[in-house]
């Protein structure tokens, strides 16, 4: 079973961390067949799942639920999970208490974006109670509102050395892992170069540890639009389509059900 000491030891060798999102028991058991490292169960679920505009409407109910799912389909994989929109922002309580429902559906780590003062003491409370932490820096995605769209961060050197110093203050804190999206590629490579802890990135380049995609923009499930980083590796929407218009069409001129179809 990969563990975060695998993917910390793949780093050192410099071996490349292959990642994932999953959000159902189907897809994260064929992902973890497949044999990669990690699968998040992102609240990214909140658009390519539920069909929302972002990811602030997904609840604490939802990341549960698809906790739950994912993991019943998981045998090796380290399975992470979004902590979703001001599910750390109220109080240290009510984080550590989200976080612990998070690990007791099935979840060996939680990601939190950011790395404000209030959010750096809610990762020290975390691994005071023994609860893994993935940091995310760069865009993030619960603060779309705030930033006005999909922003690639860092290209201006303030916000650029601002990224750079809460990655070592998220390192210092306790996060063990580092996601890093939509920043400039050598930004990305200085950040993991710094750090200690291994990088995953999205949107980040081809120097982080490792590299995370969202599964139904991989599998080309999720067309309401394509970022630059994505890379279609299949075209499953398309195929649906194909495969329920031939079963409509056999149904209909009484193909299907066969002779071998039948009791």
């Amino acid at each position: 079973m990969i563990t975060i000491r695998t993917l910390q030891e793949k780093k050192i060798k410099k071996e490349k961390i292959v990642s994932l999102t999953a959000y159902d028991y189907t897809t994260a058991k064929a992902l973890d067949e497949s044999g990669i490292d990690m699968i998040l169960v992102g609240d990214s679920l909140g658009m390519v799942v539920y069909g929302y505009d972002s990811t602030v409407k997904v609840t604490m109910d939802d990341m549960k639920r698809h906790t739950v799912a994912v993991v019943n389909g998981v045998s090796n994989a380290l399975v992470i999970s979004d902590m979703p929109f001001t599910s750390y922002h109220i109080s240290i309580e009510d984080s550590i208490i989200n976080a612990r429902d998070l690990v007791r559906s099935g979840a060996r780590g939680v990601k939190v974006e950011g790395a404000t003062p209030f959010i750096i003491d809610v990762i020290k409370r975390m691994n005071e109670a023994g609860i893994l932490v993935v940091g995310h820096l760069g865009f993030t995605p619960q603060q779309v509102n705030r930033l006005g769209g999909n922003i690639i961060q860092g290209r201006d050197k303030k916000i650029a050395d601002k990224i750079k110093a809460d990655s070592i203050l998220l390192q210092s804190a306790g996060v063990e892992l580092l996601v890093l999206e939509m920043v400039p590629e050598i930004l990305a490579k200085e950040i993991t170069d710094s750090l200690s802890i291994p990088t995953i990135g999205i949107g980040a380049g081809r120097y982080c540890d490792g590299q995370i995609l969202v599964s139904h923009d991989l599998l080309g499930l999720y067309t309401n639009f394509k970022p630059k980083f994505v890379k279609r590796y299949s075209n499953m929407y398309a195929n649906i389509k194909k495969s329920v218009k031939k079963y409509s069409k056999e149904v209909k001129s009484l193909i299907f059900p066969s002779e071998e179809n039948i009791y």
